[in-house]
């Protein structure tokens, strides 16, 4: 991919019609970060419809600082999309070298453990965004705008479903990388933010649920 083909560049129907189209790319990894930037609009949007509100002034700080994190987010995840599709668009040219010598297979080896960390570490990432934006996204529940609060809570459960397949990506490359200790630290980082993120669920719905406001965060 160049950066003329960004997914950034696509219409929603272009994305998903090359989604379901017999190419294997972009495939889950991507349609994961996708998600996720839909997530981080989603909270940037519940910001805007809490800030310069009377109602909701007492939670400026957290309000802007969960915008910001949202902004940024949706950028990067689109950025890891694309470069998810790249990572794997690699580990299949590497799947097609010629391995009909020693040396050529070798070579092909080499090739397909370095591709297949590169296809690993771009979900890795996402899984990583996403459990920072789920923790801005807990931090505004109950302290943003009440008639959003749905939203708010489609954010979170996007979240969790974008880390979710980020991280069944990053579990079905490890083994091709050929690197145990990066493979025992890639695992355990991921299933410890996984279940972070699933616990934060519960509480954000919880306090959707309740329809209630809360006190500001301590500066």
């Amino acid at each position: 991919m160049t950066n003329s083909d960004s997914f950034a560049r696509l219409t929603v129907g272009d994305f998903v019609d090359r989604l379901a189209s017999a190419e294997p790319v972009p495939g889950g990894g991507s349609a994961s970060a996708i998600a996720g930037s839909l997530a981080a609009a989603l909270l940037a949007m519940v910001c805007r419809l809490s800030l310069d509100r009377p109602k909701y002034e007492r939670y400026r700080a957290s309000l802007e600082a969960a915008l910001d994190a949202g902004d940024r987010a949706r950028q990067s995840l689109i950025q890891l999309a694309d470069e998810d599709a790249r990572a794997y668009s690699g580990y299949m040219q590497a799947r097609r070298m010629p391995r009909e010598s020693g040396e050529e297979q070798a070579a092909r080896d080499s090739a397909v453990r370095d591709a297949a960390r590169r296809s690993s570490q771009a979900p890795l990432e996402v899984v990583r965004v996403c459990a920072s934006l789920m923790e801005f996204i807990g931090s505004i529940a109950g302290r943003s705008n009440l008639n959003a609060a749905s939203d708010l809570e489609v954010a979170a459960r996007l979240v969790a479903a974008a880390a979710r397949g980020a991280a069944a990506n990053v579990t079905i490359n490890l083994p091709s990388v050929g690197d145990e200790s990066f493979t025992g630290t890639a695992t355990a980082e991921v299933g410890g933010l996984v279940q972070g993120i699933e616990r934060e669920l519960l509480v954000i719905s919880e306090r959707v649920a309740a329809g209630t406001l809360r006190e500001p965060q301590e500066a």
